[in-house]
Parts: C-alpha cells; structure tokens; sequence
C-alpha cells in the first residue's frame, strides 16, 4: 500500500497523481464509506484556498461523495482554521481543505478534518489508503456545480471578531498584513479594520497563479521594508490557508513561530491564562526558546514536526498552548487547529495590553543559531540504508555534544530532506550542515536550498 498523506493531508502537482480525477474521486467516496462505518452522517463541508485548480478538484471530491449518497456544503474561499470552526458549530461529521498550504500555485492539496474539527487520525488515513488503493473507478467526470455560501465565512469573521471585541486601542495601531495572495486576502484586512486597528494590506488580490509568489510567510522580506518605510507597529505574514503566521516588529526584524510561543505564554501565564506550565512545540523549536521559557518556570515539550501532533500533545497533557516555529499556533481554548489570523489578534493584544513595542516583547528571547538546509532528492528513503549518510550524521552529532541540536528528516510535503542544526558558533554549524547536505546530495539528490 502506497502512502498517500504526509505530515499535512495530501499534497501533490494538481492533476498529477495522487490528485487526478480518479484519486480524488475515490478519495470523496472512501471519505463517505468511512463516515458510515463510523455511525456518522455523511455531511461534509469544504472549503479552499485561492490556487486556479481548486475549483475542480473541489468540484472531483464532491461528485465522489455526492454518488456515495454523501452530502457536500461549499464555504468557497476560506482559511483553513475557518473549516475546524465551521465543523464544530453546525454539527458537520467531516470537514475537507483544499489546499497546498505554503506550496507554489501548481501544487495542491487535501486535508480532512474529523466531526471535532481536528485532523483526522493516522488509523483513519490508513483506512482511506487501503480503501483507495484497492478501489477501480471508472466513473463519468461531470461538471458539480458549486453554490458557495458566503455566511459561512462572514460566521468565521464573527466568531473571532467577538473574541476580541475587548480591545480597546487607546493610540493608533499600524499594521501592515502580506495575505500571500491567500485565502486570508479578505478576511485579515476586514476583521482587523473592523477592530479599529489601520491596516494596510500587500499581496491582497489573488488570481489562482500569484498565491505564495514570493510573497507571504516564506518570503518577509519586502513585507519587512514595508513596515520600517510606513513606520508600522507590526507586519504579519500569512500563508497560502491562513494557518500559519509570522511577524515582522516595527524595526524590521524578522520573527517567527517560537518568537509567538515565548510572548503569548508569558503573557497568558500573567494573565492566569494558562492551563499547564508546559508549552508544546517541535524538533525545529529554537533550543533559546527552551531556555527562555524555563525562566519563567514552564517546560518546552517537544512533537515531531506537524500540527496535528502538536494538538494530540497539547491534549495529553491537558494545556491551552503550543505551536510550530513555522508560524502554525493553536489556542486550544478556542480553535484546535492552527489560525494565523486568530494568532495575529493573540499577538496584538499582548502588544496592546503591554503598550510597549514588539520589539521589546521579545528581547528576553536569545535564539541560538539555527541552520536550516534544504536538500532537493529524487526519492525519499530511510537514510539507515546508506551507511554514509549514517556515519557523517553521527559524527556530527558527537561534535556537537550539548551544546547544539540536529535534525534531519524527510520532508512531510515535499521530496526533500530537511537539516536542521543549532549551537553556539554559526561558522561551525554551517559547515556540519554542508557535510550532511553533501553526503545526502551524493546518494539521493542534486541540488540544494540554504536559507
């Protein structure tokens, strides 16, 4: 049985396997066969982002649980986080993201959500692999028309506008928002204006090619200068689903998703706001945030990378708080998902509160020095097969010692090999990180992104 969803749902070249007709038509009725099994009734809601292929796979999945007697309910254009809020309040068994999160317009994706509004499970994923991979489709493709409600989003935009309807600015807020040409494009600028904040939106106006098109949460840079030209409070940076968001303070540095868990537990810990002293993150967690929040007494647990184990630990150990360095953050108390827009109001009302600048939220927070390489392959394969590639990473794990930290894994939604490495001297981890990176090159890859 082949695997069929990575560490977020399914993600692939649009119209390339596994998101052609035939799989993703299999997908939508598998997805309803499972709901039934399961004692639910088939009642799926979808939404997406702006990509061009969006609409067709959309229009795929819902004739697959529409001839499975499966119902379907179009929320258009929303961010991710819109579908887990949606789920819960109107009693759907199932919800379905299409979307490629951060990925360039070509690719796309589908992420299902439970009844909870959470990411389905592993044991469920296998179900639908098993059920897809043994299944022959040859159906008719028929034209689905889609008829999305609008209300759907404008609950959404409620929901987290009364959340925050406490706010009360006492001196103008600037904020400048990068919508990635996302599926936050219509929704940050409104819900912030609508909370008297002075937005001023980059990268607002999708056209199903420029989603992610160097611009967004990848890509900060022009949204930095930005923010020092307009002299701005913050920026924030979304993705291509709105699930994820990093900032940029009004001097123009860069910041990311441990920056977010190291202001947001403080100031949730003052505000006796916290359920736990521990704080979920992942291997990529920054071993200064590890540090910084073992100052204020509360514990970084780490996850294997994917928010959707993040969320199972944060549930295990019964805590309201955790996060990616990505930008992906969940505030269990109100949505079990990440919400880059939800985290955007979080950080803002710390900032609000504190009147002090973002800057100085964070100046208690020392980053080590953290290298991350990107090694671009062919396939992707356990590295124990290549002793090699086994020896150069021990070696530099014995080099290290404690006083840095290494990861290097596969890519969950893309064929690369991800390096990360942190400690004291950058040179030096620099170099470690080329060694990996060379030795991987040599048995499984070409080429290589540094960032």
């Amino acid at each position: 049985m082949y695997k069929l969803f990575g560490t977020d749902g399914i993600r692939a070249v649009a119209g390339k396997s596994p998101l052609d007709y035939s799989t993703v038509y299999a997908l939508g009725k598998a997805l309803t066969f499972l709901l039934k099994e399961e004692g639910l009734e088939p009642r799926v809601i979808i939404g997406r982002d702006t990509r061009e292929s969006g609409k067709w796979l959309e229009q795929v999945l819902s004739q697959g649980i529409n001839d499975s007697n499966g119902e379907t309910v179009s929320s258009g254009i929303v961010p991710t986080s819109a579908i887990s809020f949606l789920i819960n309040k109107y009693s759907f068994s199932a919800g379905v993201v299409i979307s490629a999160s951060h990925n360039p317009y070509q690719d796309n994706g589908i992420k299902v959500f439970s009844s909870q509004g959470v990411k389905i499970s592993d044991e469920w994923e296998r179900k639908l692999e098993k059920a897809i991979t043994v299944t022959s489709e040859n159906a008719t493709r028929e034209e689905v028309q889609l008829n999305p409600n609008s209300s759907l989003g404008q609950d959404y935009m409620d929901f987290l506008k009364s959340q925050h309807s406490h706010l009360h600015l006492k001196k103008r807020i600037k904020v400048i928002v990068d919508c990635s040409n996302g599926a936050s494009s219509f929704f940050a600028p409104h819900i912030l204006q609508d909370l008297g904040f002075e937005v001023f939106a980059l990268n607002n106006a999708p056209d199903g090619t420029n989603i992610n098109d160097r611009c967004g949460s990848l890509y900060p840079q022009n949204l930095a200068e930005k923010v020092v030209e307009n002299n701005a409070d913050i920026g924030v940076a979304y993705d291509g689903d709105a699930d994820r968001a990093i900032w940029v303070d009004e001097k123009g540095r860069i910041l990311n998703g441990d920056h977010t868990l190291f202001v947001l537990s403080r100031f949730m810990k003052e505000r006796g706001r916290l359920k736990s002293d521990s704080i979920v993150g992942t291997i990529m967690s920054n071993m200064g945030l590890e540090k910084a929040l073992e100052k204020l007494d509360l514990r970084l647990i780490r996850t294997q990378v994917g928010d959707k184990y993040v969320l199972e630990q944060m549930k295990k150990l019964k805590t309201n708080l955790g996060g990616e360095q990505s930008g992906h953050t969940i505030f269990l108390d109100e949505c079990p998902t990440g919400d880059g827009i939800l985290t955007s109001l979080k950080m803002l009302e710390a900032i609000v509160t504190h009147d002090i600048p973002l800057s100085r939220l964070v100046e208690d927070f020392e980053e080590f020095p953290q290298v991350l390489v990107n090694v671009l392959v062919y396939r992707k394969e356990n590295f124990n097969r290549f002793p090699e590639i086994v020896d150069t990473i021990e070696k530099v794990q014995h080099l290290l010692g404690d006083s840095g930290r290494m990861n290097v894994r596969n890519s969950g939604t893309e064929p690369k090999v991800r390096i990360m490495i942190e400690g004291q001297d950058r040179k030096k981890i620099e170099e470690y990180a080329h060694q990996i990176a060379k030795v991987i090159e040599k048995y499984l890859g070409k080429n290589k992104e540094i960032y």
